[in-house]
């Protein structure tokens, strides 16, 4: 998938864009309830630890978060403690997240696609696979289709 574009579709809970890009906002907000928007940096998640530390922060993660890649999921897939019906986390410079270890990148990902994932519906009749937590990942124009790639070969690893 080598396009140029600005914001590339991967799952409806999965969404890469470049600085200035957008997502069509139907793709994003639900028609109706509230929406929780969490703004975080790759920049500033290196390495995991910082990783747990600024999801910790932004996200209000509860104070039994254990630090650890299972306890991360689990928390995405909960976020109940955030009293919105909707939440989308946008991570900007995502190319930059975990620049440092590239299992923990994988692992990274790879739980923000699965908890994405635990939060869509199918909605009937229509077929219409909608979400409650959305991911958008801002990296510069020249990772956006490499991270893009990525999240799909991922994808298919873990379907293939």
């Amino acid at each position: 998938m080598k396009q140029e574009t600005s914001a590339i579709r991967i799952a409806p809970w999965m969404h890469v864009i470049t600085p200035g890009g957008s997502v069509p906002l139907d793709q994003l907000l639900p028609g109706s309830g509230s929406v929780y928007v969490a703004r975080l940096s790759g920049q500033e998640m290196p390495d995991e630890v910082s990783a747990f530390q600024h999801f910790s922060e932004v996200l209000k993660f509860p104070d039994y978060f254990g630090w650890n890649w299972n306890a991360f999921y689990d928390c995405l897939r909960d976020l109940d403690w955030l009293s919105a019906d909707h939440r989308i986390l946008v991570i900007e410079s995502a190319e930059r997240a975990l620049s440092e270890d590239d299992a923990a990148r994988t692992t990274f990902f790879g739980c923000l696609w699965r908890a994405g994932q635990r939060w869509s519906y199918t909605k009937r009749p229509e077929g219409v696979t909608l979400t409650k937590l959305s991911v958008v990942l801002s990296c510069d124009k020249d990772s956006v289709s490499t991270l893009a790639d990525q999240l799909e070969a991922w994808q298919e690893q873990r379907h293939g």
